[in-house]
C-alpha cells in the first residue's frame, strides 16, 4: 500500500532543494512502470492538533500558523535559509504528517504488510522548531500512532545521509523505540550530532544505534556497515514494527553531502530493509521517504525501486526509463542529462565485517567497531563476533 495526495505538492519552499518535484516525479515514473497498478493507493488525511501536539509544543504549532500567513515571520527555526515560510505552510506540512500516520493506522489495522509514504521522513523537526527541511517531524507521528495502536516496541532504521536528530531526540528515554541511524560522519555534515555514544537515557540505554560513517563511503563501504551493525541490533530488540526512513541523499551525485552511493546500492539497501523486516518484525514495515537532492538522476529511481520492493515486484536495474517520463521531464524545460535505466547498473557488494582483520584500521572499519562497541553489550551481543 501507498500513501498519496497531490496535496503533497504544496509542500513548497519555493527555489529550495527540497522540491516536492522529487514526489512528482517519483509517482510519475512509478506508474509509468507499472509500479502503482500493484499497490493500493489510499490517501492521506491532515494531522489533525491532537495528532500533532503528541510530537510539537502548542506554542511551536501557533508559529507555524503564524508564518503561513506572514511573509516575514521568523522564529523557532522558520524563516530562515534551511526553512523559508511559504502561504499555507501549517496544511501542508500537516498533510504530510497526517500521511505518515495514516500510514501507521493502515499498517496496525492489516490492510496492508507493507506501506509507504514517499513525501514522509522528515527527520529533522524537533518538539519546538523547525530544522533541516523539516515542519512538523511525521516519523514521531507515526511511532506513536504505532504505539497508540497497539505496538509493544519498534524500531526504526534511518539511512538518509542526516543523521535521524528529530526521531532519536523524541525517544531519548524511551525503551519501547529503537532508533538506528547511519549517516555521514557528524563531524562533516549537519546536523552535528549522531555519534556511538549517543546510546540513550535510562531504561533506553542501548536502544539508540548510529553509525557514523567517513565522507567517501561507497556501495560496499555502506553494506558493510549496515550489515555489521543493523541485523543484529534490531533483531535483538525484537520490534513488533520496522519503520523505515529512506532518504537517498547517500547518493554520489547529492549535492548536499559527501557519500558515494549508487542508485543500485541504495536499491539494495531498500531490499535489505525489506528482508530485515521479514526477520524482525513479522514483515510489518512502514517505509518513508526523506533527504535526496539529485533529483532526476537518483530521487525518482530510488523512490520506484522502494515503492516496486513493498509491492512485491522489484525492477531490473536494466530496465529502461519509458519515454513518456523522458518527454515530460523535458516538457518542463530541462536540459540535463537524464538517466536512461533503472540502475546505474554497478554491483553492489558487501564485504564481511572482521573486527581482527588488518582493514580493521581503516575509518569505516572503527566506525563500526565503535558502535558495536557501545551498544551491542547493551543489547546481549558480543561485539567481537563476526556473525552478530
Amino acid at each position: 500500500m501507498a500513501i498519496w495526495d497531490d496535496g503533497y505538492l504544496a509542500y513548497d519552499f519555493g527555489d529550495h532543494p527540497f522540491s516536492p518535484v522529487r514526489q512528482d516525479l517519483t509517482m510519475r515514473l512509478a506508474r509509468e512502470l507499472g509500479v502503482l497498478d500493484k499497490l493500493e493507493i489510499a490517501p492521506a488525511a491532515a494531522a489533525t492538533e491532537a495528532q500533532l501536539l503528541t510530537v510539537h509544543d502548542a506554542e511551536y504549532l501557533g508559529a507555524v500558523r503564524r508564518a503561513s500567513v506572514e511573509p516575514a515571520f521568523t522564529g523557532f527555526g522558520l524563516g530562515t535559509d534551511d526553512d523559508p515560510v511559504f502561504p499555507g505552510m501549517y496544511d501542508a506540512a500537516a498533510l504530510l504528517a497526517g500521511g505518515s500516520a495514516e500510514a501507521a493506522r493502515q499498517l496496525m489495522a492489516g490492510a496492508a504488510e507493507h506501506v509507504v509514504n514517499i513525501a514522509g521522513g522528515l527527520h529533522h523537526a524537533m518538539r519546538g522548531y523547525a530544522a533541516g527541511f523539516c515542519i512538523f517531524n511525521d516519523i514521531v507521528l507515526a511511532i506513536n500512532t504505532l504505539l497508540d495502536g497497539g505496538a509493544r516496541k519498534v524500531a526504526y532504521v534511518d539511512v538518509d545521509v542526516h543523521h535521524g536528530d528529530g526521531v532519536q531526540a523524541a525517544f531519548d528515554g524511551d525503551p519501547r523505540v529503537m532508533t538506528v541511524s547511519l549517516h555521514q560522519d557528524p563531524r562533516t555534515l549537519f546536523p552535528g550530532t549522531g555519534m556511538p555514544s549517543e546510546c540513550g537515557t535510562g531504561a533506553a540505554k542501548g536502544t539508540k544505534v548510529n553509525v557514523a560513517l567517513p565522507p567517501g563511503t561507497d556501495d560496499a563501504g555502506w553494506l558493510r556497515a549496515y550489515h555489521a551493525v543493523v541485523p543484529a541490533a534490531v533483531r535483538a530488540f525484537a520490534p513488533d514494527v520496522l519503520v523505515t526512513q529512506c532518504g537517498c541523499d547517500t547518493h554520489h551525485e547529492d549535492p548536499l553531502a559527501s557519500l558515494e552511493l549508487t542508485v543500485d546500492g541504495q536499491r539494495a539497501a531498500i531490499h535489505s530493509l525489506h528482508e530485515l523486516a521479514h526477520q524482525a518484525s513479522g514483515g510489518r514495515w512502514l517505509a518513508l521517504g526523506g533527504g535526496g537532492y539529485a533529483t532526476l538522476r537518483c530521487v525518482p529511481r530510488t523512490w520506484t525501486n522502494l515503492l516496486a520492493e513493498a509491492a512485491g515486484c522489484p525492477i531490473d536495474p536494466a530496465t529502461e526509463i519509458p519515454a513518456a517520463w523522458i518527454d515530460h521531464v523535458r516538457g518542463r524545460g530541462v536540459g540535463a542529462e537524464l538517466p536512461d535505466r533503472m540502475g546505474e547498473l554497478r554491483d553492489p557488494r558487501s564485504l564481511r565485517y572482521r573486527p581482527w582483520a588488518p582493514d580493521g584500521q581503516t575509518w569505516l572499519d572503527r566506525a563500526i567497531g565503535s558502535t558495536r562497541n557501545v551498544v551491542f553489550p547493551l543489547l546481549g551481543l558480543d561485539p567481537s563476533d563476526p556473525d552478530e
